[in-house]
């Protein structure tokens, strides 16, 4: 098993749900996050003082699947996360050594 961690535009967020959704994956878990990279940020005007916002808002989406579903499911997250500029973020993939349901005990690929 794998788990899959991806950090997109927010707006791109029902894309990839679709997008993985098409390929049979339905467990996945979205977090909003900040992040800084070689997007930058921007400055922006607030009661006409000008700052600069460093961390720009992003989604994060953690999802593990069994290992022949790996490369499916990036190329999905890929394909409609992707709008060709700076800033449309990256994809992890980590190992995972044991998964529980919690409710029924069931493990591992039973589990996702």
């Amino acid at each position: 098993m794998k788990k899959i961690e991806a950090i997109i535009k927010p707006f791109k967020l029902d894309d990839v749900k679709d997008a993985l959704e098409a390929i049979d994956i339905h467990g996945l878990t979205i977090t909003e996050v900040k992040g800084h990279g070689r997007q930058k940020g921007h400055s922006e005007l607030y009661r006409g003082a000008e700052y600069v916002v460093d961390f720009l808002p992003k989604i994060k989406i953690e999802l593990v699947v069994n290992e022949s579903q790996v490369d499916e499911a990036i190329d999905a997250i890929i394909d409609s996360a992707k709008t060709g500029k700076v800033g449309d973020g990256k994809v992890f993939v980590l190992p995972v050594e044991r998964t529980v349901r919690i409710r029924t005990g069931e493990t591992d690929s039973n589990a996702i």
